[in-house]
């Protein structure tokens, strides 16, 4: 019985996200990828059932800890929370939101590959499905701000979710430009003098 050669998929999953950074999933080639990580094609189509399967494992660890950042305010209970902390939910704490530029850089060239390289996979359209995803968890927030009686401003969700596009813009766009990690903490600052939830609700 043959044992897998288990040293091939580091070096496979690299070359894939080479080969994907520089020409997009559609235009990557897998020879390619194959010659790069000094594999055969043979090797790889008994790993993944084709390109996409292996692109898909590439940004699995990225799209994977996305979900999870997702999950966990899309089921936030809110019975537990005073008003204060749920009014605290709208305010742009900066250090909070340089923790969240922190990971997305650690993880960035596959987050790019997600946002920039995914057309033709399931992916392609990462940052609206993100937004719209954002857009549910931030109405649960609101709707309960409003419910307590700390928002003052009527929402519909269809402006929340052009609120959302436009806030989860401002994030991605930075490494989309390739910043600097010195550039993207200054722009952070930016952000949060520029979106002021708690105005735009009108929390009081």
């Amino acid at each position: 019985m043959s044992v897998r050669d288990t040293s091939i998929d580091p070096r496979l999953i690299q070359s894939a996200r080479e080969e994907f950074t520089k020409n997009g999933f559609i235009k990557a080639d897998l020879k390619s990828i194959c010659d790069n990580a000094g594999v055969t094609t043979g090797a790889v189509y008994k790993r993944y059932k084709g390109k996409e399967e292996l692109f898909l494992a590439v940004v699995k660890d990225t799209a994977d800890t996305l979900d999870s950042y997702v999950a966990v305010r899309k089921n936030m209970e809110f019975s537990g929370m005073t008003d204060k902390e749920v009014r605290d939910t709208w305010d742009m704490n900066e250090e909070y939101m340089l923790d969240l530029f922190r990971n997305l850089w650690k993880m960035r060239d596959d987050f790019i590959l997600l946002l920039e390289k995914s057309a033709g996979t399931n992916y392609e359209n990462y940052s609206h499905e993100f937004a719209l995803k954002m857009t549910d968890a931030y109405m649960q927030y609101y709707l309960e701000a409003k419910k307590r009686g700390l928002a003052k401003a009527d929402i519909s969700k269809e402006e929340m979710h052009v609120l959302c596009t436009s806030f989860w813009t401002a994030i991605f766009e930075p490494f989309v430009h390739k910043m600097t990690w010195k550039e993207i903490e200054d722009h952070c600052k930016v952000v949060c003098r520029f979106y002021n939830w708690s105005n735009a609700l009108e929390i009081k």
